[in-house]
């Protein structure tokens, strides 16, 4: 086995997505969409199907994720250090609202799918358990992708953008609970009393622990202003909360990256830490991400009826998140074209959807067929979602 492998497969995903990104600018679509495409074309989907005598496309392999993983919680800590905290204060019950109905639409919906390909299932039965747990794939909401977009349109700070990033941070929440309930019936000693209790821990822990934080960082920051060890630092802080959101709360690492954000958000030095962050975001970890979610797209095991389920499954995930959270952000009293922005960036999946995939697969309420219809769904609403973005905001109406 070659150890320097992962080498060759760095430097062709970073070739690769760049110059598909730049084709996709080119092509006045988001640069994100083109380097996930790039992802798909490089990997088993395309290049790995035509069996060359030599293997050049790229598995996605355990350390890549790892990379990806880094690159998603960059991404989050960017979108926290660029929230405007009195916009979060004017949009947090909007915003609980728009998550809310973005949980229980797809929920619904993805269920009666399931019961309507495979038959319909007593409450409480396994095959009404595997039914909830489709539903639960769909209610995931993964906003990096739509951050990334957003930043490129330069809407990330609006009240439209502030909205998506801080709804989908509460329906990772939602998601993790109702998560709980389904696999409770499957995993004993789970609770979901216990879920929600340390999400709400972890909220606490995090609004003092981030005073405290806050203070000695400003302390830092006019002591060595203008320095690197300022982003540095701020880099420390967003992993180790990362990190221990994951571990000790049960909640998603990239909500702990994007909370260390919005601690540091009112820094004299933001823009620079923002800036510095975003170099390593840019030219490395975000790239392998976005590559990473074509990686994964694989149809090589794909029947009849499993192949119509997950088309199905696609445009209902889609639709139901556009319906869910738009209708909500209008009945918000946000305008026609600011609700469609919003239900369409609340459209997008990827890590939540593939960790909570990889947890129903480990519990056996799915197969691993399943597993490339959320890739597809991940797939498709991540190129949908940046591209109808910009279409909107090309409307020129308020954001």
């Amino acid at each position: 086995m070659d150890s320097l492998r992962f080498l060759f497969d760095i430097a062709f995903i970073l070739f690769t997505a760049k110059a598909f990104g730049i084709l996709a600018r080119k092509l006045h679509a988001p640069e994100v969409v083109g380097e996930i495409i790039a992802g798909l074309l490089i990997g088993p989907a395309v290049l790995g199907m035509l069996k060359l005598p030599v293997r050049l496309h790229v598995e996605p392999t355990e350390f890549l994720n790892q990379i990806a993983e880094i690159g998603v919680i960059m991404l989050m800590f960017e979108a926290g250090l660029s929230t405007d905290m009195k916009k979060l204060k004017q949009t947090g019950l909007k915003a609980t609202a728009i998550a809310c109905a973005g949980v229980f639409v797809p929920l619904l919906l993805g269920t009666l799918l399931f019961m309507s390909f495979y038959g319909f299932g007593e409450p409480g039965s396994e095959h009404f358990a595997k039914g909830l747990f489709i539903g639960t794939l769909m209610a995931a909401t993964s906003v990096s992708i739509t951050v990334a977009a957003l930043k490129e349109l330069g809407k990330l700070t609006s009240t439209v953008g502030t909205t998506i990033v801080s709804a989908a941070i509460i329906d990772d929440v939602i998601v993790i609970v109702v998560l709980t309930f389904v696999l409770s019936s499957r995993t004993p000693g789970t609770s979901v009393v216990r879920t929600t209790l340390m999400a709400i821990l972890f909220f606490a822990v995090a609004i003092i622990s981030g005073f405290i934080v806050y203070k000695i960082f400003v302390w830092f920051d006019s002591k060595f202003e203008h320095t690197r060890r300022i982003p540095i630092a701020a880099l420390v802080y967003c992993l180790l909360m990362a990190y221990v959101a994951e571990k000790i709360f049960g909640i998603a690492d990239i909500t702990g990256a994007y909370v260390a954000g919005v601690v540091l958000c009112n820094l004299q030095d933001v823009k620079y830490v923002e800036r510095k962050v975003d170099v390593s975001s840019y030219m490395f970890f975000a790239p392998i991400f976005f590559a990473g979610i074509g990686l994964k797209v694989s149809f090589a095991s794909m029947g009849l009826k499993i192949l119509l389920f997950s088309i199905a499954f696609v445009i209902i995930a889609c639709l139901s998140k556009i319906i869910g959270c738009g209708l909500c952000a209008k009945a918000c009293r946000f305008n026609w074209n600011d609700s469609l922005k919003i239900g369409i960036g609340m459209m997008t999946r990827g890590e939540v959807a593939l960790i909570t995939a990889n947890k129903g697969l480990a519990a056996g309420l799915i197969s691993s067929d399943y597993f490339t219809a959320v890739i597809l769904m991940i797939l498709v609403s991540s190129i949908l979602a940046p591209v109808l973005l910009k279409i909107l905001y090309k409307s020129k109406q308020p954001a």
